[in-house]
């Protein structure tokens, strides 16, 4: 019986942590509703080097903090549901082979998408990546998410150059990141 009410509970607050953030554009809002996420982005950024507020960007503009966030899915003639356009999946948008090189790396099958925790450790990596591949800076959010989103060989051959609109996104990633560290420095100095 006991086992059962431990199991149910722990399904529970895996459901409850899956619900986005009522204010998902203030970092502090966030970590205050979602408090173990404060602590997975911290140990995130202190494996692989990268700010928390950068990662937090990404995310924010990838997922929007959904769990199991997925592209959208085009209609046939507006009836039929097609195929989707990617495998990206979960908060950070991961797809399939780059999620499959993520657990080779590092030694961990048991990783999910769809877990917080996995997924911003997930970005973090690959974002640790392209600083030692490409040479970018490990808090230029712009170049970090263009080569998230273009990988790093769209990256190294300018792909984004034929996309204005991934350059003028990419642009909103690094105003959040910015917005993202001036709210972080403020909760911090709030809370003490």
């Amino acid at each position: 019986m006991f086992k059962h009410l431990l199991i149910s509970f722990t399904l529970l607050l895996s459901a409850c942590s899956a619900i986005p953030p009522k204010t998902s554009h203030n970092v502090c809002s966030v970590f205050s509703e979602q408090p173990e996420w404060y602590y997975a982005a911290e140990l995130a950024s202190r494996r692989w080097k990268v700010p928390v507020t950068v990662l937090m960007a990404i995310m924010y503009h990838e997922s929007g903090f959904v769990a199991d966030a997925k592209p959208p899915r085009p209609w046939l003639l507006g009836i039929i549901p097609w195929f989707r356009s990617s495998s990206a999946y979960g908060y950070a948008q991961a797809k399939d082979e780059t999620w499959s090189d993520y657990l080779t790396a590092t030694h961990n099958p048991d990783k999910d998408r769809d877990d917080f925790a996995d997924a911003i450790d997930f970005i973090a990596w690959y974002c640790r990546l392209s600083q030692r591949k490409l040479k970018i800076a490990e808090n230029d959010a712009k170049r970090l998410y263009l080569a998230y989103h273009e990988g790093h060989s769209g990256y190294l051959h300018k792909t984004f150059m034929r996309k204005p609109w991934l350059i003028r996104y990419a642009e909103k990633v690094a105003t959040t990141s910015t917005q993202f560290q001036h709210q972080l420095t403020t909760c911090k100095l709030q809370t003490g």
